[in-house]
């Protein structure tokens, strides 16, 4: 399997600006520039935001297929990514999720979102140091 996104940039670093296209169309010639990289500077998105995402979905389908596996469903995951900058490099990735699982103990969805944290795709492409934080509710 393979997927592809392309990039098209006008322009420098700071004043410059590009588009962001995916295979699947959900991305259509997305704004991306500088500002809104860096700042609060329009409507768009940025490299990072995109990774906080494909990471947060990744870590939770992870995470919902290893409740399967233990014969439980959830009827609700959630997740948060904070993608954490030090200069021109990404430092870590703080992973949170909530969720609304019937019949599992905390504990064992404590384990489970520790693997996943580890294991889920994009976690495994990364070499940063990434945290998590499970949230179980009853």
């Amino acid at each position: 399997m393979k997927r592809t996104a392309k990039a098209h940039w006008e322009g420098d670093l700071k004043e410059g600006k590009g588009e962001l296209t995916t295979q699947s169309g959900i991305l259509t010639k997305t704004n991306y520039s500088f500002k809104t990289r860096t700042t609060d500077g329009g409507v768009g998105t940025n490299p990072e935001e995109l990774l906080a995402a494909a990471h947060a979905g990744c870590f939770t389908m992870a995470v919902g297929a290893a409740l399967a596996q233990k014969g439980a469903k959830a009827t609700a995951l959630d997740t948060e990514a904070t993608i954490t900058m030090e200069g021109l490099g990404i430092a870590s990735v703080h992973l949170v999720i909530t969720g609304v699982v019937p019949g599992i103990e905390a504990a064992v969805f404590d384990a489970i979102t520790k693997d996943a944290e580890r294991n889920c795709i994009i976690s495994k492409a990364l070499n940063v140091p990434i945290r998590s934080e499970a949230h179980l509710v009853f």
